[in-house]
């Protein structure tokens, strides 16, 4: 069994800054891909970012390419999400997920999720 917890969310102003961390303990193996979903208020759950087991492959959405990075430490377990130029439009409940070995943007392929922190952005 694998547990996620993220941390880092919280308020902030348009055009800020957060980091979201995931720590992953259990039976989480470097191998296992990692990705970032997010979920508005009446909105579907939606992918924000990826990365692979070796950090070689990283994916985003077209609506935070250029503004967020996604990275990872195996040593600590540990996937970051970091978020510049915050928008309004980025307020949601922020999931981390993780998966075996292969790279995919959909949610319904991950077996691990986290609770979720929340995000707010403020204009």
């Amino acid at each position: 069994q694998v547990q996620l917890v993220e941390s880092g969310g919280g308020l902030v102003q348009v055009g800020g800054s957060l980091r979201l961390s995931c720590a992953a303990s259990g039976r989480a193996g470097f191998t296992y891909t990692m990705a970032w979903f997010r979920q508005a208020p009446g909105q579907e759950r939606e992918f924000v970012s990826m990365i692979n087991w070796n950090s070689a492959t990283t994916s985003y959405a077209d609506s935070v390419k250029g503004r967020f990075t996604i990275s990872r430490d195996n040593a600590k377990n540990t996937v970051y999400l970091q978020m510049n130029s915050l928008k309004p439009e980025d307020t949601a409940i922020y999931y981390c997920a993780g998966k075996k070995i292969s790279t995919t943007t959909s949610p319904t392929a991950y077996a691990y999720w986290g609770q979720g922190t929340q995000v707010t952005v403020s204009s």
